[in-house]
């Protein structure tokens, strides 16, 4: 009995020891990084925006992963897709897009969307 005895704890030795090596999953989902698909921004109307074009910043691109085409979705209208021109004077926070073509859509002044590569 005491041979039995002593191969179990053997056994529940080497589980523990195997556990004690394998990493947490945080730690390796932690690992591969977060990335940003979506971010919320001001929408700004100017004048000298194209009718498809939508005017961001560089560095809200990068973050994005940005390169053609985005999508704006404005809270209670569709979702918008617009060829993305990368502006250097467009604050981070905020995107420029035509003011005729936003006002045909009920987009006002200053609202908030969300903005995502397409």
């Amino acid at each position: 009995m005491e041979g039995s005895e002593a191969s179990k704890e053997e056994r529940r030795r080497d589980v523990k020891e195997l556990v004690a090596i394998i990493p947490p999953a945080s730690q390796v989902l932690s690992r591969r990084g977060k990335k940003v698909r979506e971010r919320r921004v001001r929408v700004r109307l100017k004048e000298g925006v194209k009718a498809d074009e939508l005017h961001i910043s560089p560095q809200l691109a990068s973050e994005l992963g940005i390169k053609g085409r985005c999508e704006l979705s404005v809270p209670g209208k569709k979702r918008m897709a617009f060829k993305s021109v990368l502006n250097d004077s467009v604050p981070l926070q905020e995107v420029w897009a035509n003011e005729e073509l936003m006002r045909e859509r009920g987009v006002a002044d200053n609202t908030l969307a969300t903005i995502r590569g397409a």
